[in-house]
């Protein structure tokens, strides 16, 4: 079942899942928040929260780990 998403945290999946697939390496948190046009910390708390819905696994304390755990058929377009 797909966890409800606001539009911001389903555009930060997308963008997470498809910049993953074109460099072969997870975007880092500066560029999810300059993606999301957001401060650093704003973006690390919405990383958080959809680690806590089980949307995103992450190793804290490592660099570029994220990884989206939704099926791209769950995931929206990115805009």
């Amino acid at each position: 079942m797909t966890p409800r998403l606001t539009r911001t945290q389903g555009q930060l999946l997308a963008y997470v899942y498809w910049y993953t697939k074109v460099h072969r390496i997870p975007p880092s948190e500066n560029e999810i928040a300059d993606f999301l046009a957001v401060h650093g910390p704003s973006a690390h708390q919405m990383i958080l929260r959809l680690e806590a819905k089980g949307c995103l696994s992450r190793t804290p304390g490592q660099p570029r780990t994220i990884r989206v755990l939704l099926r791209r058929e769950e995931l929206p377009e990115l805009e």
